[in-house]
């Protein structure tokens, strides 16, 4: 499929961290299967992010979501069932040495723009928590 056409594709996943691998993998084929490889590094680092606080930080199901917006936009999204907000990025010089909380600062120091927003439908409650890279 050429680079000029949107796309979009959804992975659902269970609450289960082996979902993570699973997630970063597929993004990986994704990726290579459309032509953007220049990009799959950084958006493997941030899915595992973004999959990883959906996994470990709530009890329900999560999804991964993975959008392309021509010119050069990719979008990178991951839904959990848990309708509070995500917590905000702390400054890398208080979490280097943290084995947890970095997540959402490596999202904000690797991706041109994220956000979050909460979710409701047919009576479930959750929020997608997003962020885009551009190809230059």
């Amino acid at each position: 499929m050429p680079e000029n056409e949107s796309w979009e594709c959804s992975l659902y996943i269970p609450n289960d961290l082996r979902a993570v691998t699973v997630s970063r993998r597929t993004l990986r084929l994704i990726l290579t299967m459309h032509g953007l490889i220049r990009l799959v590094d950084v958006a493997e680092l941030l899915a595992t992010e973004l999959v990883s606080n959906a996994v470990r930080h709530t009890k329900g199901p999560a999804a991964l979501r993975v959008c392309w917006s021509p010119p050069g936009t990719l979008r990178i999204g991951a839904w959990d069932a848990d309708p509070e907000p995500p917590e905000p990025p702390r400054p890398f010089g208080r979490v280097e040495e943290l084995e947890e909380g970095r997540g959402l600062a490596l999202v904000r120091a690797c991706a041109d723009v994220w956000g979050w927003h909460p979710l409701s439908r047919l009576g479930n409650r959750g929020k997608y928590v997003w962020c885009e890279l551009t190809a230059a």
